[in-house]
């Protein structure tokens, strides 16, 4: 298993295979870099170098109670890639990773980052308010708290139906991928999901 300790005593779990071009992974809430396996083969089959890691308090990298903020992912993905000395990068973020991928490139890169590749990326600023009135409301954030606190086993299977589209009239639901989904919410940290839900 490969792991770096952060400067602040963190560990963080990584996965670096393949030689090319390397591309990077950042994985959105609540996953870990187990989410893009399918992605990973694909690219390590046409030459390329991918890397992936768990976000401090998701999947295999430390439990991690403080510091989750869309600055601590990104220094945390910075001291990674200077680690592994990684140059002309493609970084690649879903979710939460999307607007951790946005803050490593503006702030953190120097000069490391070929490009930027986001899916469903989160903007800056989540939560509605006078200022951002196309946000999401706030009951929304405290309804994922309450759910992840008080029910959190049954939430994440729930939670596979809107984000796959299982709840569209025909659409097959493939029980392997809400197992899998499953799986990676359960591996991070129970206190984080109850209280540090980024909004």
């Amino acid at each position: 298993m490969s792991t770096l300790t952060l400067k602040d005593g963190t560990e963080i779990f990584y996965k670096d295979q393949g030689k090319g071009q390397v591309l990077m992974f950042h994985h959105g809430w609540p996953l870990s870099s187990d989410d893009w396996d399918a992605q990973v083969i694909f690219f390590l089959q046409r030459g390329y170098r991918v890397v992936a890691h768990d976000r401090r308090g998701h999947g295999r990298s430390s439990q991690d109670i403080y510091n989750h903020t869309i600055e601590q992912y990104a220094s945390d993905a910075a001291e990674l890639v200077e680690f592994l000395d990684l140059k002309d990068v493609v970084h690649i973020g879903h979710s939460t990773g999307g607007g951790e991928v946005i803050r490593y490139v503006n702030k953190y890169a120097n000069g490391r980052a070929k490009k930027a590749v986001l899916i469903s990326a989160v903007p800056p600023v989540m939560v509605k308010s006078e200022t951002n009135p196309d946000g999401v409301p706030m009951e929304v954030f405290d309804g994922i708290r309450e759910q992840t606190l008080n029910n959190r086993n049954q939430f994440y299977i729930d939670l596979t139906f809107p984000f796959y589209g299982y709840n569209r009239e025909g659409a097959t639901v493939k029980e392997g991928v809400q197992k899998n989904w499953w799986r990676q919410g359960m591996m991070g940290g129970i206190v984080y999901d109850g209280f540090c839900f980024i909004v």
